[in-house]
């Protein structure tokens, strides 16, 4: 069976469980929508893309 030689350090254990941090999705601010979006993505709300309309939505009533 395996044995370390050594004993492992406070910081090389924090480096290696810092790694399996989830990450968050990062959302920026989107003035058009005066809101956040994700980054890439088409507004779901204004159907724009890097100030571009790429979608025409439909108002609902």
């Amino acid at each position: 069976m395996a044995v370390p030689k050594r004993r492992t350090s406070k910081s090389k254990i924090r480096m290696r469980k810092r790694s399996h941090k989830t990450q968050q999705s990062q959302a920026n601010f989107s003035p058009s929508a005066e809101g956040y979006s994700i980054p890439h993505r088409v507004c779901p709300e204004t159907g724009k893309y890097r100030g571009k309309q790429v979608l025409t939505i439909e108002a609902d009533e």
